[in-house]
């Protein structure tokens, strides 16, 4: 069964390293694909296949390479429906301080630093970076230890410096938190995903985190730029791109599936998301596959 929640993964990279790379090179599980987000950043590279982009509100789907850096919490699905003959998918997974958080500071990573912020949208590179960067982030399984975090630098620093690149989520979607916060937010992540289909009031989250309610709403804006109730929004309107392109529910049924009891409330808080109505959402999705 396919998990229609974005799910918090725990990701653990390999004893003695900083940074987690791995490669498929057969077909991806569609049921293993799942609608999920994690802390750490996450470059992935497939230099041939098809399948779907589901990054936050964005969807597209694609049929051939794909480089695309994905932020800290952004919610996203797996992407290759099938690798082509010879095709590999290869994945970085990697905390923004996987140096520590005084090289972050360090007046050289500036850029990088800038590229991590863009990358909380969604960062999809075009045809002339995938072709330079691609074989490089598939020669770091051949490398190890600093060597590989060598390497590694230097694709993050030509991904900083190009300007080769598009935004997959302009409006900007992610459950962005500040690192020092993180267990606070993790139970405030998890406790959404788990009851976003029903009313959250604000009393029962600020008690989950053992917060007053004026404290914990100076808390969460100051931590994820947003109130609750939009980041409940969005959390429900992002579940409702997925049912939208992967069922048959009516467009009613979607919305109180999500979590919304109003119908007028959902197409507003839609439009103003992801941009479109639900119904030229559907329509589009259905033109795009096609």
């Amino acid at each position: 069964m396919i998990n229609k929640k974005p799910t918090f993964r725990k990701l653990t990279p390999s004893f003695g390293s900083s940074i987690l790379v791995k490669q498929h090179v057969e077909t991806i599980d569609k049921d293993g694909a799942y609608w999920h987000f994690h802390p750490e950043l996450e470059l992935i590279y497939i230099n041939k296949g098809q399948g779907k982009t589901h990054i936050g509100n964005h969807l597209s789907y694609f049929n051939n390479s794909q480089l695309i850096l994905i932020g800290s919490n952004l919610p996203h699905n797996g992407f290759t429906d099938r690798l082509t003959a010879n095709g590999t998918e290869t994945a970085i997974q990697f905390k923004s301080n996987f140096l520590g958080d005084d090289f972050l500071n360090v007046p050289e990573m500036a850029n990088i630093l800038s590229l991590f912020e863009r990358a909380k949208k969604g960062i999809r590179f075009k045809v002339e970076t995938k072709q330079k960067i691609g074989p490089k982030i598939e020669k770091l399984l051949e490398h190890g230890g600093l060597k590989r975090v060598l390497k590694f630098l230097e694709i993050l620093d030509y991904l900083a410096t190009t300007d080769d690149y598009t935004l997959l989520n302009a409006d900007g979607f992610a459950f962005e938190a500040e690192a020092q916060d993180s267990s606070k937010i993790d139970v405030i992540f998890k406790y959404v995903n788990k009851n976003f289909q029903n009313h959250i009031t604000l009393d029962e989250i600020a008690d989950e985190v053992s917060m007053t309610v004026p404290a914990f709403c100076r808390y969460f804006k100051k931590s994820t730029g947003k109130t609750f109730t939009q980041l409940v929004n969005e959390y429900r309107v992002v579940h409702a791109t997925k049912l939208l392109n992967e069922s048959q529910k009516s467009i009613a049924d979607v919305c109180f599936e999500c979590g919304f009891n109003n119908f007028s409330h959902f197409n507003k808080q839609f439009n103003e998301i992801t941009g479109k109505s639900a119904s030229n959402y559907r329509k589009e999705i259905k033109l795009i596959i096609q």
